[in-house]
């Protein structure tokens, strides 16, 4: 919006000539949303409190969790605004891939709004039902995917690996359930890795600086033809979601550090994996977000891995699943965790990173 109205004054005022820079406007869009979620902050949670919209925490879980319940749930909605906000002020408006990132922002954030609503004010244990979560990520999911395979550019389908210069397979149609797997997939890892105080938003933190940069050298042909990546014209603007994200991020887990004041809900948690889903198709980086988010990868094996052992063995392989509770059961302090898996998670961003040089 900013660019829009100030740099069409540039011949009356030179100094609006900054506006075309995505550096310039991705650092402010980033300062943008972390001032939304500070000053907006406590007036958030205040209301939460006042709508009695507090957790309610599970009885099998580790015995410390017991002391969170009544903390206030859905700052996921702080999060989505404070990126909301700054996207719309800083972003290109004629950018068809912001667009698309603020579609799956808003579709997943909505499911897990529905969710976190049910569970609060309803007073509903399952909250939304199975049947209608996984239903409404795979529409979200399903109209993201045909927006880019239908209006996407030719190396939409092409599947990059990690080393390899050139696309390893074209996909074809089989884009689209990849495509819808792999949305819904990050977007429940995410979720799944939010049960410690910062866990999630750090380990995101960590996800939005490695994708500020993918997005940045992708959109810039000098530096994708260096590197031997493929030159995504439109990802240069992703760079202001990135950012924005991180900002946002960074301003929640002011409030969510531990002993946090509030959390997330499937509201932050569902909508930040689906964005993550999406910048990845969109940078043609899908195969390489299973090692930029690694740590959640970890987390959604350790689920598949309990629930499928449990079922043939009737046995466990962790003492509880995620895999962050198997080490709070195991005696580890809940900052330990969180700090070791943002150490990993850190770990898993530069080594993504490193595979930009090794092609």
């Amino acid at each position: 919006m900013l660019k829009e109205l100030l740099y069409s004054l540039v011949d009356e005022i030179s100094f609006f000539r900054i506006f075309q820079y995505i550096t310039f406007r991705a650092a402010y869009a980033a300062v943008t949303a972390l001032f939304l979620s500070l000053i907006f902050g406590p007036k958030f949670i205040s209301l939460l409190r006042k709508w009695r919209a507090g957790q309610e925490i599970r009885h099998d879980g580790p015995e410390s969790h017991l002391a969170k319940s009544g903390t206030p749930q859905m700052g996921g909605v702080l999060i989505i605004f404070s990126i909301l906000i700054s996207v719309l002020l800083w972003q290109d408006f004629s950018s068809t891939y912001t667009w698309a990132a603020l579609i799956s922002l808003l579709g997943f954030g909505l499911i897990g709004f529905a969710d976190d609503y049910l569970k609060i004010f309803r007073k509903s244990s399952e909250g939304l039902h199975a049947r209608f979560k996984f239903g409404g990520q795979i529409l979200i999911s399903l109209i993201i995917v045909f927006i880019l395979y239908f209006y996407g550019e030719e190396h939409t389908t092409l599947l990059y690996l990690p080393f390899f210069k050139y696309p390893v397979l074209d996909l074809g149609w089989l884009y689209i359930p990849f495509g819808v797997l792999l949305l819904v997939g990050t977007s429940n890892a995410v979720n799944l890795s939010d049960g410690l105080d910062g866990l999630a938003i750090g380990l995101i933190i960590l996800v939005g600086v490695t994708f500020t940069i993918l997005t940045y050298l992708t959109g810039r042909a000098d530096y994708a033809e260096y590197l031997q990546i493929p030159y995504v014209a439109e990802s240069a603007e992703l760079t202001i979601v990135c950012f924005s994200l991180v900002g946002a991020a960074i301003g929640f887990l002011w409030y969510n550090s531990h002993p946090a004041e509030v959390f997330m809900g499937d509201t932050g948690s569902l909508a930040l994996g689906g964005v993550i889903g999406v910048l990845a198709m969109l940078i043609k980086k899908e195969i390489l977000l299973i090692i930029v988010g690694g740590v959640f990868v970890l987390e959604a094996l350790s689920v598949i891995i309990q629930v499928g052992y449990y079922k043939i063995t009737k046995k466990r392989v962790f003492k509880m699943a995620p895999l962050h509770h198997h080490f709070e059961l195991k005696g580890w302090a809940e900052s330990k965790i969180v700090i070791r898996f943002w150490i990993l998670g850190g770990m898993f961003a530069i080594l993504s990173l490193s595979t930009l040089k090794l092609q």
